[in-house]
């Protein structure tokens, strides 16, 4: 039998988690195991309500923000992307497929446990290149 890989075992964590609201002892048992630090990194976030979930009025359009400990970081959920370093560096050489950032805003969505912030489509851009930015 393959072993699951990490996206698999968060996706069906995460429908678990979406179907009961909230992530039962033996999944955190399991998501310790496969991404070690990066889970507790990840629930460490999610505990902390650094998850924004921005939706820009009227257009619609979503973006996700993981607030981490140098800056914000855009997330790209449907793409398995992150502005962050360790994404940079770990996933994009296939050392991890996926950072604590998106780690946590995948729960934070299967939870829905993260802060809306509704913005007007005319900040869409301004806040967008805020967050590209490289360094803080």
């Amino acid at each position: 039998m393959k072993k699951a890989s990490e996206t698999e075992v968060l996706e069906h964590v995460c429908k678990e988690a979406k179907m009961k609201k909230r992530v039962i002892k033996a999944h955190l048992s399991r998501l310790s195991t496969v991404f070690g630090s990066r889970f507790t990194k990840a629930w460490e976030a999610l505990n902390k309500k650094r998850i924004k979930k921005y939706v820009f009025k009227p257009s619609g359009r979503v973006v996700w923000i993981v607030v981490g400990k140098e800056r914000e970081y855009l997330v790209m959920p449907a793409a398995d992307f992150c502005s962050c370093d360790d994404f940079y560096f770990r996933a994009m050489n296939r050392k991890i497929h996926l950072c604590y950032h998106l780690i946590a805003q995948k729960l934070a969505e299967a939870l829905e446990v993260y802060d809306l912030v509704e913005e007007n489509d005319q900040l869409y851009d301004s806040l967008i290149e805020e967050w590209k930015k490289v360094t803080p």
